[in-house]
């Protein structure tokens, strides 16, 4: 396991030291948490990519529609 130092605002370390609090965890948790959902989100867009590509050596344009559509949201 690997040791990260993070410069944060004080207020915003504040606001997640309370947030740590109301869930019953510690920042340190919390920061883990967070960052497994972001690298799950950017596998997960990866992927779609990747089948958005095969996708368009058949010929399907449908793909690209529904990455665009999704990145909206």
């Amino acid at each position: 396991m690997s040791a990260l130092t993070i410069r944060l605002p004080d207020e915003k370390y504040q606001r997640l030291k309370a947030l740590a609090k109301r869930r019953n965890t510690s920042v340190n948790r919390l920061i883990d948490e967070l960052t497994t959902a972001l690298l799950t989100e950017a596998d997960a867009q990866a992927r779609f990519e990747l089948r958005q590509h095969r996708g368009e050596k058949l010929g399907a344009g449908r793909g690209k529609e529904l990455l665009a559509k999704a990145q909206e949201l």
